[in-house]
């Protein structure tokens, strides 16, 4: 990563309390990247020092949080082999990182993430735009889940909510259950349903809110969740392996286990 990072552009999808993210990006190879990044204001006093982060990409998206307040603020950021890079003028689109260390209401984190196309329609910024199942239709992991989504006829439904969180089990999480089994709920609308909904949530969360986590589900039941950083566990055991990917209604974290509701 050499030179200047290019201008930083506004996320298309804003996170929590109406915040927007600024971003530069750059090309890298698969792998753990520290960032250093630091905000101005349009007055060019600092919003906050130069802070480090870790993000897990095949491309970098790297960004700071500013309140859409500070259109005219700016953002830098630079690689773990630079100090501070110059400061970029703001712009539009795509995810960005918390000041805290935690990630931020755009930036997707963990590290199944490495295997998110850079671009098209399976791309973080390809998904944005689309309603959460459309989206997933083009992440080639969640092949599975998409499947059992559309048996169940929740389509439309997921498509068409506003502002949920769906927790989304991979290919191989589906594999993880006996085959009979598997097969027994993929025929069974009405248990199939029971089970996708209950990886629903009514409104977006952040990774913050999955801190110490207790949502009642589309399902009706109870879920919980843990963890810190870039860690989180929901449920009993599914670990968050790429989570806050933003889609145009919806906050997806992306698990290792398919959750099964308590009967």
């Amino acid at each position: 990563m050499e030179g200047p990072p290019p201008e930083a552009r506004l996320a298309p999808v804003p996170g929590l309390d109406t915040w927007r993210q600024w971003v530069a990006e750059w090309d890298a190879a698969p792998g753990s990247h520290t960032l250093r990044c630091r905000a101005t204001d349009g007055t060019g006093h600092t919003q906050f020092p130069t802070k480090e982060f870790t993000v897990y990409r095949n491309r970098i998206v790297a960004g700071v949080l500013a309140a859409t307040a500070l259109a005219t603020g700016a953002t830098a950021c630079s690689g773990d082999d630079k100090d501070d890079a110059a400061a970029a003028p703001a712009g539009s689109s795509a995810p960005a990182a918390s000041p805290s260390g935690v990630p931020g209401a755009g930036i997707p984190f963990g590290p199944a993430c490495s295997a998110v196309p850079a671009s098209g329609k399976g791309s973080f910024q390809g998904m944005s735009t689309d309603p959460v199942a459309t989206a997933a239709s083009s992440n080639p992991v969640l092949s599975t889940l998409v499947g059992a989504v559309k048996k169940a006829g929740l389509v439309d439904t997921l498509n068409g909510s506003k502002n949920i969180t769906v927790f989304a089990p991979t290919n191989d999480a589906f594999k993880k259950i006996p085959k009979a089994t598997l097969d027994k709920a993929m025929a069974d609308k009405k248990t199939l349903t029971s089970i996708l909904t209950y990886h629903v949530i009514g409104r977006r969360v952040s990774p913050a809110g999955l801190g110490t986590g207790d949502f009642k589900t589309l399902n009706g039941a109870m879920l919980k969740s843990s963890g810190s950083g870039d860690s989180y566990t929901v449920g009993e055991d599914a670990n968050v392996v790429c989570g806050n990917v933003q889609t145009a209604n919806a906050t997806v974290y992306i698990i290792d286990s398919v959750l099964m509701p308590p009967k």
